[in-house]
């Protein structure tokens, strides 16, 4: 089990690379067990790669890596990760579900990093435990699988199941794995190889703090934004926000004026509006579907707003090769 000492040395951890997968998550992952072993002065891990066919894979960034094989080849393994990336929403390959199936049927440790959480649910793996993913494909997997608990957190490691955000998140997930399994003297020296200044825990956020994000301070204002995010699907009145938050409602027209140089009106259409590109993106819903899960109460309201911030409809939206679109900050 990933997070417990293992009866033997070294132990190790396939990784499946999905098309297209994330190299900074992988070799965040990877790079923590390299330099274990290198510290340590043991063979502590070792770390095969795989791909669906054993054929080499390209990664988002166009890397290609030579496996050395396939799922066949993975399945005598204790432990496996699937490293997800681009548009992994969208694999849909029998032999990976009946492969991940089998090897769950034989108590196997199945892990997912970055998006690839997509795969293990589509597959039934992660009902009944605690899983989270990339923030921003989070809106997106809550609305095709309610079902699952998933959270925020950087990562999760529930009884056979692991799964772990994308970007640096699995680089904090190994170090915890290596204290719990090494010491935290051994962690903390990788960490330190990294200049990786604190390992951060699995309640550690995702992302960066509205303050950070936003590079405003203002504590009224910050509050009035939470607020708006967290009410997508069910936008509040300019007179709710004010009042939450303690303010006039001229008093909420400066203060985003001043801070943000827009109206909050305009900034919560803006958040509304990313949030269902986002779910265009990333699920199977109708046009209709994702307007109203952003607060909009007709398909036509919601093809109009999006052309008029985005260039383009919503349908055109699923036609464009991901690679080109530029998704606007709403700050």
């Amino acid at each position: 089990m990933l997070g417990i000492t293992p009866k033997e040395l070294p132990q190790v951890i396939g990784f499946v690379l999905l098309p297209r997968f994330s190299m900074i998550a992988f070799t965040a992952a990877v790079e923590v067990m390299r330099q274990a072993n290198r510290l340590s002065g043991r063979e502590l891990y070792q770390w095969p790669l795989f791909t669906i066919d054993g054929s080499p894979v390209a990664a988002s960034n166009g890397l290609l890596l030579t496996p050395a094989g396939d799922l066949e080849a993975a399945s005598k393994l204790q432990t496996v990760a699937l490293c997800g990336g681009v548009d992994v929403q969208k694999i849909d390959d029998r032999r990976l579900m009946s492969w991940l199936r089998w090897m769950d049927r034989q108590g196997r440790d199945i892990g997912a990093i970055c998006t690839a959480p997509y795969i293990l649910a589509r597959a039934g793996l992660l009902d009944e435990v605690t899983c989270t993913i990339h923030w921003e494909n989070l809106a997106a997997f809550v609305e095709e699988f309610p079902e699952l608990d998933v959270t925020n957190e950087l990562f999760e490691i529930d009884r056979k199941r692991f799964t772990c955000a994308g970007g640096t998140a699995p680089l904090d997930m190994m170090l915890n794995v290596v204290a719990k399994q090494h010491g935290h003297e051994l962690a903390a020296a990788v960490a330190e190889q990294f200049m990786h200044e604190r390992i951060r825990n699995h309640h550690d956020h995702q992302r960066m703090s509205l303050p950070a994000r936003l590079g405003v301070r203002h504590p009224k204002l910050l509050s009035v934004i939470a607020t708006m995010e967290q009410h997508l699907e069910e936008p509040l009145s300019r007179a709710q926000l004010a009042r939450e938050a303690g303010l006039s409602t001229r008093q909420l027209e400066r203060l985003f004026r001043k801070y943000l140089n827009r109206s909050p009106a305009r900034y919560y259409l803006e958040l509304r509006l990313n949030r269902a590109r986002l779910l265009l993106l990333q699920t199977n819903l109708s046009v209709i579907d994702v307007a109203l899960a952003c607060g909009f109460v007709s398909a036509s309201h919601f093809s109009k707003c999006y052309r008029d911030f985005f260039g383009r409809t919503p349908r055109r939206e699923r036609g464009v090769p991901t690679e080109t679109r530029d998704l606007r900050s709403a700050g």
